[in-house]
């Protein structure tokens, strides 16, 4: 077990009509003009856009708009943001979205007060030690971004994808209805899922082996997400069902699934290529890319393999034969993939398998032309990384 510091600030209003709360939320903490940062038609179609801008209204807080925001968020909406957080005087950004619009909304709150190009700070060239405060009203349960210090935004030079992680960006507040997610396509959902449970597991596969109450809450949360997903997929608008998924959501990338351990992130890594390049939902690109990883990195750690097989697939142990019990872990996660409509390698994930020359430049950008290595369960050198690349293709 590693020491640890656990810093979860972000009030939540989780539960039917939450929403309404918004305007005495965002004087709460301070905000007085407000940016309200959104994607594309399903905020405006479903009616919580033109909602939230009454209830600001009704609540006296002034507010302006900002749409546009894609998946894998674009470093160009960011720098219109901050230009127009500037010439009105924004004080606090609104998030009414997932997570790429709360990922945008962070990039934008460090980009106001900084005088450079707020690429530096996810470049790692400049540490920002001030952002207007940030808050969301969450549709999209699956990146956990609305309780998470992190951001990931793209370049669309280069189509570099980037992350960035710094508590001061944490959200004030996260209002949470799960009726607002009745409406996502079940692609959306199973994917968001996929992501709720790498968030877990990212943290789970630790050479970290002594923190038993940690590993029960990572154990509960993925069996949990295991036995809701296909029943939301079914009955989307089950309150109960949703409900669970939102949450889980929260708790998988708030830090207390990682509580005592080193995590590893290597398959975060090598998927953020594969979106920067491809542009495709992050969550189906990590299911692209787990089973390889899992299967590269497996001998480095079997028992962790083992005990995920045993605690969260169901798979009975053998326990003269740990390797056999690790790889029908694995296993089982794939099928589980598939009856959700999750691709468990890259051609199903784009429709044809990668060439050469394609790994070759993913593995330039996810080890920074060599520089860098990836993720701790085991160190992943650039020719790990192409090999990773390799058998998920």
């Amino acid at each position: 077990m590693v020491d640890f510091n656990y810093y979860a600030p972000t009030e939540v209003v989780f539960g039917k009509d939450s929403e309404e709360q918004v305007a005495a939320l965002v004087k709460k903490y301070g905000g007085s003009k407000v940016l309200v940062h959104y994607g594309g038609k399903s905020a405006i179609k479903s009616g919580l856009l033109e909602k939230i801008e009454r209830l600001l209204k009704d609540g006296g807080v002034e507010y302006v708009t900002l749409g546009g925001v894609v998946p894998n968020p674009r470093l160009s909406k960011v720098h219109e943001g901050i230009e127009l957080c500037r010439k009105e005087k924004v004080d606090f950004i609104l998030a009414v979205g997932g997570g790429s619009v709360i990922d945008s909304s962070k990039a934008i709150a460090y980009g106001v007060p900084y005088d450079g190009d707020v690429w530096d700070v996810y470049m790692h060239r400049y540490t920002p030690v001030e952002c207007l405060p940030v808050a969301s009203v969450l549709t999209i349960p699956a990146a956990g971004s609305e309780m998470s210090e992190s951001s990931v935004i793209t370049n669309e030079d280069g189509d570099v994808k980037i992350g960035y992680s710094n508590n001061i960006s944490r959200p004030k507040f996260a209002i949470m209805n799960p009726e607002r997610t009745y409406t996502l396509p079940a692609y959306q959902t199973a994917a968001g899922i996929t992501d709720i449970m790498m968030h877990t597991m990212e943290r789970y596969f630790s050479h970290d082996e002594d923190m038993n109450i940690t590993d029960a809450i990572a154990e509960g949360l993925l069996k949990t997400m295991i036995d809701v997903a296909p029943q939301v997929l079914k009955d989307p608008e089950n309150y109960r069902f949703r409900a669970q998924v939102m949450w889980a959501g929260s708790l998988a990338h708030n830090d207390l699934t990682g509580c005592g351990r080193v995590g590893d992130w290597a398959t975060h890594q090598l998927e953020h290529e594969l979106s920067g390049m491809f542009d495709v939902t992050h969550g189906a690109g990590l299911a692209a890319v787990w089973p390889s990883w899992a299967r590269y990195v497996m001998d480095c750690g079997v028992q962790r393999f083992v005990r995920f097989a045993v605690n969260v697939m169901g798979v009975e142990n053998d326990f003269t034969d740990p390797q056999g019990t690790a790889i029908r872990g694995i296993e089982a996660m794939e099928r589980f993939y598939h009856s959700i409509g999750m691709p468990i390698n890259i051609h199903e994930l784009i429709g044809r398998e990668i060439n050469d020359a394609e790994i070759k430049e993913m593995v330039r950008k996810c080890s920074h032309d060599g520089k860098d290595t990836q993720g701790q369960f085991k160190v992943l050198a650039p020719a790990d990384m192409e090999a990773i690349y390799k058998l998920a293709k």
